[in-house]
């Protein structure tokens, strides 16, 4: 039997941060998700369009993300928008925490599914004015 390749499959991409913004420093980032949440994820029921990174008492919060929750027993399905605690290296925290203080913006760029655990790609960014825009 062949073994399994380590490629990271990325399960949910928010494209329109790209265009939106100019990209700084990456960092790959845990998040603290419950059971549903990581269904949610798994199947890409995701949207990252529109979500952010807010600071609450030195702590990193996913905020805006749109996750497509099945209920208990139902077929219907419900759009959890809650905050979500991000799981970063204190170094990390403060670096993403003085540039937000510089007036940079964190957004999330992508999710990926590595084995078991489901990580956050996110990066400080600084906002495009349409004429960039256009040239990219």
């Amino acid at each position: 039997m062949a073994k399994p390749t380590k490629t990271q499959a990325k399960l949910v991409v928010n494209r329109r941060a790209r265009i939106d913004y100019d990209v700084h420093d990456e960092h790959k980032v845990g998040i603290v998700l419950s059971g549903p949440d990581v269904r949610a994820v798994r199947d890409g029921r995701v949207s990252l369009r529109g979500a952010y990174v807010t600071v609450k008492n030195g702590e990193l919060w996913l905020t805006n993300a749109s996750f497509t929750v099945r209920q208990q027993g139902n077929i219907e399905s419900v759009v959890d928008t809650r905050p979500r605690k991000i799981l970063a290296k204190k170094k990390e925290i403060a670096q993403l925490i003085a540039d937000k203080d510089s007036g940079l913006t964190i957004v999330p760029l992508t999710m990926t599914g590595n084995t078991r655990y489901i990580k956050l790609t996110i990066a400080s960014a600084k906002g495009k004015k349409s004429y960039d825009k256009r040239e990219t």
